[in-house]
């Protein structure tokens, strides 16, 4: 069944962010995130001049625009290193307290992904290595709910129908807001995440932290899609079509050119499947191991053919193979995915496997019809096992003086 967690408190204290808001003109963190750089620094009365300027070829635009109609970190090259973050408001927090976090995070995100360091950040050599970062950010319903009333939550955002698969694990489900840091380089990762989570400590508390990685040579339009923990390319076909990935007409006004993030935490038994020969494994998934490409010919991108059938009769694709248990002749089921790895040790039975991240407009509509068939008969569920899922809206993207979430606090 679907796990959901209970929000842990959060004791609230003073701070240099909350001194700064305060020295700002009392409006909150929407006075930050109004400044200029050089008004910001002054205030901050920290950082040289000689940290917070971004070497030449770090600059903005490496990962993506930070200020655009849509956040960065969902279109776009797949960095190899990514860290999905969620928090939980602190009891009692309302709307001022959600627009002071959001306003917050939009100053202290424009300024990483610039090699700029945040007003807060003692280490602000680190900021200075963008190494093509991008920060996305998603809400649960409750902070909507904060913002517009219960009656506003998306019928989809909140736990996924329960999966007969599912062995789910409280510790990775769930969440008021997500943050996805992706970059080319760990460090830069974990400065960003670490300096995003302390950045907002007095409003929310770290619920969880899933860390992902992938080969960096293989996150570029054309090439060979990643490789997961059992060997397969994963990840290579992704719908061109942004109706099907981002909210346009008919979705609530808050979340136009916004989208919606499926997290699963799937653990994969890679002993087990070790000990299946490589026949097996082909016939599993449907497609060569080698290549990617389908068991019935042709190459990566290329849709299997179904309708093959062997010497003895029997369909190519096995009937319960992922790939033809996965596909839909639906127009509308289709999902952008962007997986992620994830290791927690070497040791025999170890927690290790996928960060499946998939986009799409409409959860229920869209991920739901293929997770349904998947948990119905997939031959892949003999090696794999959900533990983690989470839903949350991604927020539309913004322009010139806004924070993010504006429109969802209008």
């Amino acid at each position: 069944m679907t796990s959901r967690c209970p929000a842990p408190g959060v004791q609230p204290g003073p701070r240099r962010r909350a001194m700064l808001l305060a020295a700002l003109g009392g409006a909150g963190a929407g006075a930050l995130a109004g400044c200029t750089d050089s008004a910001s620094d002054a205030a901050a009365g920290s950082a040289p001049a000689a940290a917070s300027a971004p070497p030449s070829g770090e600059r903005a635009g490496q990962g993506g625009a930070f200020r655009a109609a849509r956040q960065p970190g969902i279109r776009g090259r797949v960095q190899p290193y990514a860290a999905f973050v969620a928090l939980d408001l602190a009891r009692g927090a309302g709307r001022t307290e959600l627009r002071r976090l959001l306003a917050i995070w939009s100053d202290d995100i424009e300024r990483l992904m610039s090699g700029r360091a945040p007003l807060t950040d003692p280490e602000p050599e680190v900021a200075r290595h963008t190494a093509g970062l991008t920060v996305t950010v998603g809400v649960g319903p409750r902070p909507v709910s904060l913002a517009r009333g219960a009656g506003a939550v998306p019928e989809w955002l909140g736990p996924l129908p329960a999966y007969s698969i599912d062995r789910l694990q409280e510790r990775w489900c769930g969440g008021d807001l997500l943050l996805q840091v992706c970059a080319d380089s760990p460090t830069t990762v974990y400065h960003a995440a670490r300096r995003l989570s302390i950045g907002v400590r007095d409003l929310a508390e770290v619920r969880w932290t899933q860390r992902g990685f992938r080969e960096p040579l293989n996150t570029g339009e054309g090439l060979v899609g990643m490789r997961n923990l059992f060997g397969q390319v994963d990840g290579s076909i992704n719908p061109q079509d942004d109706s099907l990935v981002f909210a346009g007409a008919g979705a609530p006004d808050w979340l136009v050119d916004g989208s919606s993030l499926v997290l699963r935490r799937i653990r994969m038994d890679l002993d087990k499947w070790e000990q299946a020969d490589r026949v097996a494994r082909e016939n599993a998934i449907g497609r060569r191991l080698s290549d990617g490409a389908p068991i019935t010919g042709g190459a990566e991108l290329d849709l299997p053919d179904f309708d093959a059938i062997d010497a003895l009769g029997f369909h190519v694709v096995d009937d319960a193979a992922h790939v033809r248990r996965a596909h839909s002749s639906a127009p509308s089921e289709q999902i952008l995915r962007r997986p992620y790895s994830y290791a927690e040790g070497q040791a025999p039975g170890a927690d290790a496997g996928l960060l499946f991240a998939a986009y799409q407009v409409d959860p229920l509509a869209q991920f739901d019809p293929i997770q349904t068939r998947l948990a119905e008969a997939d031959l892949l569920n003999l090696w794999t096992t959900p533990i983690g899922s989470a839903v949350f809206a991604i927020l539309p993207g913004i322009g010139a003086d806004e924070h993010l979430g504006r429109a969802l606090l209008a």
